[in-house]
């Protein structure tokens, strides 16, 4: 399978357009969709990916990298992509990131959501340098993809709302984390939690410093 890894050039424009969509039709594919992941560097939770393949002619005015958009942005462009869009969400729990490691896990999410989305694509717009392995189709990685090809910054968002939601329900199992707010990043707030309480389920175990309160407390068992 071709793989391509394209560099970002001054000469883009600041904001994703279609452009890199445009070209793929116009060499012959017939579906193009994008992925991106929301999740990849928190201490818990999972790390979440959508693939999404906008309608050429439904394109919702306003997507962006999802990171420059408030939340209020997020949510109402969101409702905008799953309305008018073929979109597939997966996630990878701590348990998958265990096994995988993150990039393990991420890659092999981005190639479920592929294969899940609602029509089988024969492009996909990746964010980063990396093609998941074992995608239907060719993969071509876009390194600051989100803020170049509008495919990409829809699942940006669609990846980052849904963790967002995802958050806010770990908040209410584990509520003395603080999970709807920090997000599973490594605040002070959430460090000062970790060391009060330990981890709990939602945490990723070999991310440090949750690896290292593991090992304590394995220590203190075995010397007890």
């Amino acid at each position: 399978m071709k793989i391509v890894v394209a560099e970002l050039v001054a000469a883009e424009p600041t904001v994703p357009d279609f452009s890199h969509e445009k070209k793929l039709l116009k060499a012959g594919a017939r579906l193009v969709a994008g992925v991106d992941e929301a999740g990849r560097g928190p201490l818990a939770g999972p790390v979440v990916v959508a693939a999404v393949r906008l309608d050429p002619r439904r394109i919702p005015d306003g997507l962006n990298d999802s990171k420059k958009l408030t939340a209020e942005q997020r949510e109402a462009l969101y409702e905008e992509i799953v309305a008018t869009a073929d979109v597939a969400i997966v996630s990878a729990p701590p348990s998958d990131i265990l096994t995988l490691n993150i990039r393990g896990a991420t890659l092999a999410a981005m190639t479920r959501a592929v294969r899940a989305l609602p029509r089988p694509v024969d492009r996909v717009l990746v964010d980063g340098r990396d093609i998941p392995p074992g995608l239907p189709c060719e993969g071509i990685a876009l390194i600051g993809g989100d803020g170049r090809s509008v495919s990409i910054a829809a699942a940006s968002i669609v990846a980052k709302v849904t963790r967002d939601r995802m958050c806010k329900i770990m908040d209410c199992d584990a509520p003395h984390f603080g999970f709807a707010g920090h997000k599973g990043y490594s605040t002070a707030a959430h460090l000062t939690a970790l060391n009060a309480h330990g981890p709990c389920r939602h945490h990723r175990e070999e991310f440090a410093p949750v690896a290292a309160l593991l090992v304590t407390q394995t220590t203190i068992l075995a010397a007890g």
